[in-house]
């Protein structure tokens, strides 16, 4: 039986070494248009799968609007011994209504990529 996750998730795969990407810190923010600033919802690491699934609480109800990942890249690719063009990486995106959002991440020290998953 799976376990309640966070209405939003990501997953981080190291395309350069074909696996998944362990120990990356995560932050999930939305876009305050009072303030013209992002506020913190929830933090996280992906675990031996590269996911992250407790970012929020189970029953958290997404409002529409602006959101964004931070994914602290850096410092895996020091533990990974190489160097990296992104040490962090920003992921904006729109939520139109309360539903779950996956963000999968392909990594790589000079690229990366990302789309909305399922």
């Amino acid at each position: 039986m799976a376990l309640p996750r966070s209405p939003v998730t990501c997953h981080v795969l190291d395309s350069s070494f074909g696996k998944p990407a362990e120990d990356i810190g995560v932050f999930l923010e939305k876009f305050n248009f009072d303030t013209s600033a992002f506020d913190m919802l929830g933090k996280g690491t992906t675990n031996e799968q590269g996911r992250c699934e407790t970012l929020l609480d189970p029953n958290h109800q997404l409002k529409p609007g602006l959101y964004k990942l931070t994914f602290q890249t850096g410092d895996y690719f020091v533990a990974t011994k190489r160097d990296s063009f992104y040490p962090v990486i920003d992921i904006t995106f729109h939520i139109a209504k309360d539903e779950h959002y996956h963000i999968p991440l392909l990594l790589s020290p000079w690229s990366y990529t990302t789309y909305r998953g399922s």
